[in-house]
C-alpha cells in the first residue's frame, strides 16, 4: 500500500519516524475535528461554573446573610425554628451552623423527589431565629440552585446520565490530544528546514501554527490536570478508576459509625456529589458523600419504622460540643444525625480551602463520647492529592485565585480549539476530492514498522477497555475514515472510467 502521508516530512528522516509522525498527526486532526467541540463546551461551561460563587452570594443574599447583631442562640433553638416551617415529622438530613457572624445557619431536610445528594435547606438567622428562606441545595459543597443548574450543564448538558457521555468523551481524549500535539511539536523537524521565500498564505499559516503551538505549551499542565480529574468524575472510566483505587487501597478513609459491634468504616468517594443520580443506579460503587461516612443506612425512608429512632434537637448541642472538644475546630462544619440506634452521629469539617480542613468524628448521641476520629493530616498521600485535585477542579482550593486560574485555562482551551479549526480551514485541500492525498488511520498505522504497529495496537486496546467512551468513539473514527476512503476510491474509479470512455 502506498503511503503518501510520509511525503509531508523531509526525505532524510527515518521511515519509522515519518510514519509515527503521520499517525500522530492524523489522530490529532481527528480529535480536534470531532472531539474539539465537546472539549470546547466542557471548558466554556466550566468557566461559567467556577465564576458563580460570587454571583450566588448576590442572588441569594437574603437567604445567606443577616444584619442581626448579638450572640447566637443555641443550635437546638435554631433547628426548632426550621422545624416549625417544615413540620416536626420532617427528617433532618444535615445541619450547617453559621460559620461566621452575619451568616445564616442551614438546616437541611430530606425530601422525597429531590434526587440524589439533594436536600431542602431552611436558612435561619442564628441571632433572631427568623427563617430567611428555603432553597434546594446539592452535595456536600452545599451548592445552591443556580450553581446546581450550571453543574448539570457542565457535567451532562442537562440531559442526565446520557449527557454525561459528552464530558467523558472530552476528558478521555483531552490528554491524548495534548500529549500528541506536544510530540508533534517536539519531533517535527522545522529548525533544520532551509529558509525559503513563502507566500502570504504560507506566512499566515506559519504564524497561526506558532500561536496554536505556543498556547498549547502554556496550557499543557492545566489540560492534563483537567483531563485526569475529569476522568475520575466520569461515569464509565470513573468506575474503573474507583475499582483500581479500591484494589490498591487508595480510597479516602472515613469514620466508623457503628455502635453495637466492630465494623470497618466504608471509604468515601470524593466525586459522589458530582456523579449525580447515576450513583444510585449503577450499584458497583456504592460509596458515601465526599469526606462523609456512609449515611444511606442511617436514614430510613419511613422514620417510624421499627429500627428508626427520633432525633431530638437538643442532642445536636451535645454532639457539637463533644466534637469541638475532640479537635473539630473549623468554622465550617456539618452535623449528620443517625436514625438507627446502632449508629453514631457524625461531625465533619467542610472547609475545602487552603489549608484544607476535612477532619471528621463520630459521636455517640447518648453518652456524647467519641466513637472514631479521622484526621486529614493522616490521610494517605494519594487520598490527599485526590481531595486537593477535586477541590482545585471545582475552584474552591485557593479561593478567588483558583477561580482566576480556572478561567484562564478554560478560556485558553476554547481559544486553542478555535485556533485549531482556523488552521484546518486554511489548510483544507483546494483540489477535488478524487485527488486528495489524505490517508486513513489504518493506512498510517500499517506504515509503521511491525514492532511499533503491534505495540501501538496493544496500547489502543488497553486504553479502549479502561476508557470505554474513548474506545467507542475510536471505532466511530475508524468507520467514518474508512467510509470516506471508500467513497473517495469509488469517485476516483468512476472518474477514471469516464475519462477513458471520452478518450
Amino acid at each position: 500500500m502506498s503511503y503518501s502521508a510520509s511525503r509531508e516530512y523531509s526525505r532524510g528522516e527515518p521511515a519509522s519516524k515519518a510514519a509515527a509522525l503521520a499517525l500522530l498527526k492524523r489522530i490529532h486532526f481527528y480529535i480536534g475535528l470531532f472531539v474539539g467541540p465537546f472539549i470546547f463546551i466542557a471548558a466554556l461551561t466550566g468557566v461559567l461554573y467556577v465564576t458563580t460563587p460570587q454571583i450566588e452570594n448576590k442572588i441569594y443574599a437574603d437567604q445567606l446573610f443577616t444584619s442581626s447583631i448579638g450572640d447566637a442562640q443555641p443550635l437546638s433553638r435554631q433547628i426548632d425554628s426550621a422545624r416549625a416551617v417544615v413540620g416536626e415529622k420532617a427528617e433532618i438530613y444535615a445541619i450547617r451552623p453559621a460559620p461566621t457572624k452575619g451568616e445564616t445557619t442551614r438546616v437541611q431536610f430530606a425530601e422525597p423527589g429531590l434526587g440524589a445528594s439533594k436536600s431542602r435547606a431552611i436558612f435561619v438567622d442564628p441571632v433572631t431565629l427568623d427563617v430567611k428562606g428555603s432553597l434546594v441545595v446539592y452535595g456536600t459543597s452545599g451548592v445552591l440552585p443556580f450553581r446546581t443548574w450550571l453543574d448539570d450543564l457542565h457535567r451532562g448538558l442537562l440531559l442526565g446520565d446520557i449527557g454525561r457521555n459528552y464530558s467523558e468523551l472530552a476528558a478521555s481524549w483531552l490528554w491524548i490530544a495534548t500529549l500528541g500535539g506536544i510530540l508533534l511539536w517536539a519531533l517535527t523537524p522545522s529548525a533544520n528546514k532551509p529558509v525559503r521565500k513563502v507566500t502570504k498564505q504560507g506566512a499566515r499559516l506559519r504564524r497561526g501554527r506558532l500561536w496554536h503551538t505556543s498556547l498549547g505549551l502554556i496550557l499543557l499542565g492545566g489540560l492534563l490536570f483537567f483531563s485526569a480529574t475529569g476522568l475520575t468524575w466520569s461515569q464509565w472510566a470513573g468506575n474503573n478508576i474507583g475499582v483500581l483505587r479500591t484494589e490498591m487501597g487508595w480510597l479516602t478513609p472515613s469514620v466508623n459509625t457503628q455502635l453495637s459491634q466492630e465494623k470497618p468504616a466504608q471509604p468515601v468517594d470524593e466525586h459522589a456529589e458530582h456523579r449525580g443520580s447515576s450513583m444510585m443506579g449503577m450499584g458497583a460503587m456504592k460509596m458515601a458523600m465526599p469526606d462523609m461516612p456512609e449515611m444511606s443506612s442511617d436514614m430510613p425512608l419511613n422514620k417510624h419504622s421499627a429500627t428508626s429512632v427520633d432525633v431530638n434537637s437538643v442532642t445536636f448541642d451535645g454532639v457539637v460540643a463533644a466534637a469541638r472538644q475532640a479537635g473539630i475546630d473549623a468554622t465550617k462544619i456539618e452535623i449528620r444525625p443517625a436514625y438507627r440506634p446502632d449508629k453514631a452521629w457524625t461531625v465533619s469539617e467542610i472547609d475545602r480551602s487552603w489549608p484544607t480542613q476535612v477532619d471528621a468524628v463520630s459521636v455517640d448521641p447518648h453518652s456524647f463520647s467519641i466513637v472514631d476520629h479521622v484526621y486529614f493530616a493522616k490521610f494517605p498521600l494519594l487520598a490527599k492529592l485526590t481531595r486537593w485535585g477535586v477541590d482545585a477542579h471545582m475552584g474552591v482550593l485557593f479561593g478567588v485565585w483558583n477561580q482566576v486560574a480556572l478561567v484562564f485555562f478554560g478560556l485558553g482551551t476554547c481559544a486553542l480549539i478555535a485556533w485549531g479549526y482556523v488552521l484546518w480551514w486554511q489548510r483544507r485541500p483546494k483540489m477535488p476530492a478524487s485527488r486528495s492525498p489524505s490517508t486513513t488511520l489504518v493506512q498510517t498505522w500499517r506504515a509503521l514498522p511491525m514492532l511499533l504497529r503491534w505495540l501501538f495496537l496493544a496500547l489502543v486496546v488497553a486504553l479502549a477497555f479502561s476508557l470505554p467512551v474513548m474506545g467507542v468513539s475510536l471505532l466511530l473514527f475508524l468507520t467514518v475514515d474508512q467510509l470516506r476512503w471508500l467513497l473517495q476510491a469509488r469517485a476516483t474509479k468512476s472518474q477514471t472510467i469516464t475519462s477513458a470512455g471520452q478518450s
